[in-house]
């Protein structure tokens, strides 16, 4: 995959949503919990107002309905901006 995000945007794959049981009921994907953290996979050059400060690679949370949602080569990532990720997990 050759993708690289303009300006102050990150391209982030999300963690997969848990598999919860309910007595021995699967819940369905439509009803589980969107997760909010994900891995940085690539980042822009930043803007001449906002220095990049997340990094390929980091461990970030996102807010819950933060970015645009798009699938390459068959696996589901998240593009945002950097202003939409709240916190990098050391």
């Amino acid at each position: 995959m050759n993708i690289q995000p303009l300006a102050d945007r990150v391209l982030i794959l999300p963690t997969p949503a848990e598999e919860k049981t309910i007595g021995g009921i699967i819940i369905p994907d439509s009803a589980k919990e969107k997760p909010l953290k994900g891995k940085v996979i690539a980042t822009g050059k930043g803007t001449k107002d906002e220095e990049m400060v997340v990094k390929s690679g980091d461990e970030v949370l996102y807010g819950k309905y933060a970015g645009t949602e798009v699938e390459i080569e068959g696996e589901k990532y998240l593009i945002m901006r950097q202003s939409d990720i709240l916190a990098i997990i050391a």
